[in-house]
């Protein structure tokens, strides 16, 4: 009776309050942390753009590499920030779970994974955490691993992959940054 009139009041557990303010404190933090990464983007794709005009062009693909680095951060901060607004309105409903609820799975999954690959957000490393202890060390080390039925979001998967990004990618954002400022790019005579 006691949990329910807690529900009914919006009164809710020292824990789920912890979390509320872990969620909150991420989302602030990556406001700051991504104005950073922004600011190092807008200059890598700035350095391009003086390598091209410069004409060296290897040099200018190299870059491309940093560039998209720090958007794929920007691109995993959008995600995470999302998902801990779901889970700070979702947290008192999470309160009663025994089990990592169906809904909100993907949430969940995609923090406990980019908590593991991104040192950045303390505050995210806590959540994890939390969500190791109430679901369960298993549940997280899958999550973790990509194992079993694990429901990462893909393109979070695919932006925190420590893989060496293709020079067809590379490519593609010298390509996009020469035709934005008129420039004329050749792929004749580059090393490759």
């Amino acid at each position: 009776m006691g949990k329910t009139l807690d529900v009914i009041f919006g009164r809710t557990s020292r824990q789920t309050a912890k979390l509320k303010a872990l969620l909150k404190l991420c989302v602030q933090r990556i406001t700051f942390i991504g104005n950073q990464h922004r600011i190092q983007c807008l200059q890598s794709r700035g350095d391009i753009l003086q390598l091209l005009k410069l004409g060296y062009r290897d040099r200018a693909i190299a870059r491309a590499e940093q560039a998209i680095k720090e958007q794929n951060v920007l691109d995993v901060f959008v995600m995470i920030e999302a998902y801990c607004h779901l889970l700070h309105e979702k947290a008192t409903f999470l309160e009663h779970q025994n089990e990592c609820p169906d809904e909100l799975r993907e949430a969940i999954s995609s923090l406990i994974f980019a908590a593991s690959r991104s040192g950045e957000l303390p505050e995210l490393q806590d959540v994890r955490r939390m969500f190791a202890e109430k679901f369960g060390r298993e549940f997280s080390s899958d999550v973790v691993q990509l194992h079993g039925d694990f429901h990462v979001n893909q393109k979070m998967i695919q932006k925190l992959s420590k893989k060496h990004i293709n020079l067809e990618t590379k490519l593609m954002v010298v390509i996009e940054i020469a035709e934005k400022e008129g420039i004329e790019f050749k792929l004749e005579g580059l090393h490759f």
